[in-house]
């Protein structure tokens, strides 16, 4: 198991991005000693074990008491529970032979199941620390400290040969694109302060899948719930938030620990939900352009009219809708035909059925489009050749969506269904560009198929009502064709 799949099933375990940092501050101690320094870290780790998903000791508070302070972090670290990713705040950074000295260090001595490591000797003194899967590292990035910028926000000007990045790049944004190259193991992450919003919505961005170790709520002034929009994956993951001092110092670290989880989650299920209405509202401003463009296109190429017309069925109606016409306006075809697709798309179907005649133009539009090959029924038998009553290739046992016009009473579609089911061939759904709501979708669901469109004619009289585009009088004479022929 890779470090970060380790990291992930303990977050799923706990539901919690909360990293305890084990920092045994002089001032936090009950004495000036690495026993004292020792107890601190134990009593946090009890209270807090069921709450953490990740311990992080700083490894410098524990050198600063000598050979005793190593000791002492061994003691801290074997103490964690196995399930309970240990990193180690050492920000390490050597050259290669140094640093496979310092790996063996971090991960076989002290025990740590990864480590924060400086990345400005590039990528041979970050690579010893990688070699091992299961062993994890993050790359210091955008660090949480006021003097972050002296060197992190260089701007650079060679291109770093990524679409999302246009123009003069900064150096931390170097970083990141590094690391994600680097990544081949699934132990790399990255460390980037949650008091740097700006820049954990850019590193996002260049790293959509990447870990991030963001420090810096609580003493340093960060942001919990600007961070967590900022920096969070799509999937509410990807983050972990270490929190030291506003714990420990608490008169109940276990209780600071359970509300921080809270709130932390709180902001997990916001900013998610926050994430899925922005989508929704973009697919709709999307689907609603789509709409107009087509229904205004559709009314100004003649392939809607208003007036008196008798239909195929009989039937004396107020709207007439001829989709031959596309063949004249080969723009507007192409859209009708891209509007079919997401449909098709959510289908299962071996090859497409087009219906002569006007269904044959949309067909292929769909085919050289998408790439789903099509065949059509004929309406008149040939009576020479292979006298065939199916036009183009398909086997017996496939199973074919039929690709018309529009939908009316779901005559036409029955005169085609039974010559493709007499094929061999199997039909489940119907997909067309216009319901016009008088009865075909009941008539074919009694039947055993479904129907599927793009747009219907009450969606249609909506938006000319709306638009103005049709005397309100037409609209209404429609409208009550809708109502009385179903």
């Amino acid at each position: 198991m890779s470090f970060f799949a380790r990291l992930s099933s303990r977050v799923q375990e706990v539901d919690s991005l909360l990293c305890v940092g084990l920092d045994p501050h002089p001032a936090d101690l009950s004495a000036p000693n690495v026993e004292s320094a020792q107890e601190f870290c134990l009593r946090l780790i009890e209270a807090t074990a069921d709450i953490a998903a990740a311990f992080k000791p700083n490894i410098a508070f524990f050198e600063a008491f000598g050979p005793a302070g190593i000791l002492a972090l061994q003691q801290v670290i074997s103490s964690i529970p196995d399930n309970i990713p240990v990193i180690l705040d050492a920000k390490r950074g050597d050259i290669a032979s140094t640093a496979e000295a310092y790996a063996k260090a971090m991960f076989h001595q002290l025990g740590a199941h990864a480590v924060t490591i400086n990345p400005y000797l590039g990528h041979d003194s970050v690579e010893p620390f990688l070699a091992d899967p299961e062993r994890g590292v993050f790359l210091l990035c955008k660090t949480s400290n006021p003097g972050a910028g002296d060197l992190q926000d260089l701007l650079l000007t060679e291109h770093p040969g990524n679409s999302e990045v246009g123009g003069p790049y900064h150096l931390y944004e170097k970083v990141a694109l590094l690391a994600q190259d680097w990544n081949t193991k699934d132990n790399l992450g990255l460390v980037v302060g949650a008091t740097q919003p700006d820049a954990l919505v850019r590193v996002r961005m260049l790293t959509p899948d990447l870990w991030i170790l963001a420090p810096g709520v609580g003493a340093q002034g960060g942001d919990l719930r600007a961070a967590s929009a900022a920096g969070l994956r799509t999937d509410g993951m990807g983050m972990l938030f270490p929190m030291s001092r506003v714990i420990s110092r608490s008169l109940d670290p276990k209780k600071s620990a359970e509300e921080i989880r809270r709130r932390i989650n709180q902001y997990r299920v916001e900013i998610s939900n926050l994430r899925e209405r922005t989508v929704q509202h973009k697919k709709a401003s999307i689907a609603s352009d789509e709409f107009t463009q087509l229904a205004d296109g559709l009314l100004e190429a003649g392939c809607i009219k208003f007036g008196q017309f008798t239909l195929k069925s009989g039937m004396i109606s107020p709207i007439y809708i001829d989709l031959r016409q596309l063949v004249s306006c080969p723009k507007l075809l192409e859209q009708v035909a891209k509007a079919y697709i997401p449909i098709l798309k959510r289908l299962s179907f071996d090859r497409m059925a087009g219906l002569p005649y006007a269904a044959l133009p949309i067909a292929t539009s769909i085919s050289i489009q998408a790439g789903w090959p099509f065949i059509y029924t004929r309406k008149e038998v040939k009576t020479y050749g292979t006298k065939a009553e199916i036009e183009g290739l398909f086997k017996e046992g496939e199973c074919v969506v039929v690709v018309d016009d529009l939908a009316t009473t779901g005559e036409s579609k029955f005169e085609s269904i039974e010559k493709l089911t007499s094929a061999g061939l199997k039909v489940v759904d119907v997909a067309v560009l216009i319901d016009r709501q008088s009865g075909a979708a009941d008539a074919l669901s009694k039947a055993g198929y479904k129907l599927h469109s793009v747009m219907t004619l009450t969606n249609l009289l909506d938006y000319y009502e709306k638009s103005g585009t049709v005397p309100l009088e037409q609209i209404e004479m429609a409208r009550k064709f809708v109502n009385t022929s179903v």
